[in-house]
């Protein structure tokens, strides 16, 4: 890349960031009380733009640096926050935030790439199981301080992608055959998405689990 065609794509990238500036001020000028609707519309906006903001600026460093992808997406994962873990026979993945709307592809690639790095990692130092049936659980887990109006529908969520890189190292085949999935909306400290992958023999007690310690959407 040449540095003409580097520094209009840095000035692509403050004009981003400018307009992010200029709707997170727009937040602070807001009464989420009495205008709920108008906070909603610009912290979604605020997040989105965010989102691009970051998965713009990687393609730069891929293009622009000797930093390799592989080591800059591990120390992203690290900083979003993802977790992965095994309890119980369970491999939980967290999550940082709620997962995108589908074709929102900037902001699935903001989570899938970490994601995909996170477990490569994880799988190094790890014996993961590779499940020919299993069961996914996506438990969407949203603010109990925010608003219950912010729930989201199901189908309106970008899922695939998530359990293609989560296939890649887990399961023989995600088909529906092999893989069934199941989603729970709960309450929490703070937005987050969590992952159970399991064998479906394990399933009825992770539900039994799950509801014996979580408070359910169903007590707003």
């Amino acid at each position: 890349m040449n540095q003409p065609e580097l520094s209009q794509k840095i000035k692509q990238i403050f004009g981003e960031v400018s307009q992010l500036a200029s709707t997170l001020c727009a937040m602070d000028h807001t009464d989420l009380k009495n205008y709920p609707d108008n906070y909603e519309l610009l912290s979604t906006d605020a997040a989105l733009r965010g989102e691009l903001i970051a998965c713009k600026l990687r393609h730069l460093i891929y293009s622009t640096t000797s930093l390799k992808k592989g080591e800059y997406l591990t120390a992203a994962a690290v900083v979003q926050g993802i977790r992965i873990s095994d309890n119980g026979g369970v491999l939980e993945i967290t999550l940082p935030s709620l997962l995108p709307k589908r074709k929102q592809r900037r902001g699935a690639e903001f989570l899938t790439d970490p994601l995909y790095f996170a477990l490569s990692q994880y799988a190094d130092s790890h014996t993961l199981s590779k499940y020919s049936h299993c069961v996914v659980c996506f438990s969407h887990i949203y603010s109990r301080d925010l608003p219950s109006r912010r729930v989201r529908d199901y189908d309106n969520l970008e899922l695939k992608q998530l359990l293609d890189v989560i296939a890649t190292f887990l399961m023989e085949d995600d088909s529906g055959l092999l893989c069934d999935a199941y989603n729970t909306t709960e309450l929490g400290d703070y937005d987050c998405t969590r992952i159970s992958v399991m064998g479906k023999d394990r399933f009825p007690d992770w539900i039994k689990e799950r509801e014996n310690r979580l408070k359910s959407i169903s007590d707003f």
